[in-house]
């Protein structure tokens, strides 16, 4: 078995793992009526937008990824 090169989590790694958790802890609080404050809903939304792209940033990055042309042809 070979070794692996980097053996420690990246900061990015961590970061898409924290994230997780409060992704599960606002969709537990609106899906199941579970307690949150709002300063602990304020602070989730906070550290939400320094770790995963809005989806307005997603949707203008695959806009400008689209505008191609394709050209097939079959035999002479």
């Amino acid at each position: 078995m070979s070794k692996r090169d980097n053996v420690s989590q990246t900061q990015r790694t961590r970061d898409k793992i924290k994230s997780s958790y409060l992704i599960k802890a606002l969709s537990d609080h609106a899906l199941n009526n579970s307690e949150m404050s709002s300063s602990q809903i304020a602070a989730a939304k906070i550290l939400l937008s320094k770790t995963v792209p809005d989806v307005k940033q997603v949707d203008t990055q695959l806009d400008a990824n689209i505008d191609t042309t394709i050209k097939i042809s079959w035999g002479e």
